[in-house]
């Protein structure tokens, strides 16, 4: 496989969020490049869904204290929401890293992504 069907295929990873990642988990093992960015691209995904669920759970708890149980919940959003940001711009990242032909994990989430997905990919 040529440099720009590799190139092509991470960025798919990317762009085409779970979809992408895991068809090409599934489809293209052999290509370590764009595995690589799928698992990357899918690492950064299950970290944003696990933090979002975390809110709910814990914001449901925290929301039966009293008169202040509120005002803690608004807070942990505002922390998921930056949180967010913080993993849109890491996913971007990735995006440009897939069509630089560049190995590199994606910043603050990289290895703990290679780390979540290699033990739900063997």
């Amino acid at each position: 496989m040529n440099e720009t069907a590799e190139k092509i295929l991470a960025f798919l990873a990317y762009l085409l969020v779970i979809v992408g990642a895991v068809y090409i988990l599934l489809m293209h093992r052999k290509n370590k490049f764009a595995v690589h960015h799928a698992k990357q691209a899918l690492g950064v995904i299950i970290i944003a869904i696990s933090m979002f669920i975390a809110w709910v759970v814990g914001g449901w708890i925290i929301s039966w204290i009293p008169y202040i149980g509120f005002i803690f919940t608004a807070a942990l959003f505002a922390l998921v929401i930056a949180a967010y940001i913080v993993l849109c711009i890491c996913y971007i990242t990735g995006m440009m890293y897939a069509l630089d032909a560049n190995l590199q994990s994606v910043p603050i989430v990289g290895e703990f992504a290679n780390r979540l997905s290699s033990m739900i990919f063997r």
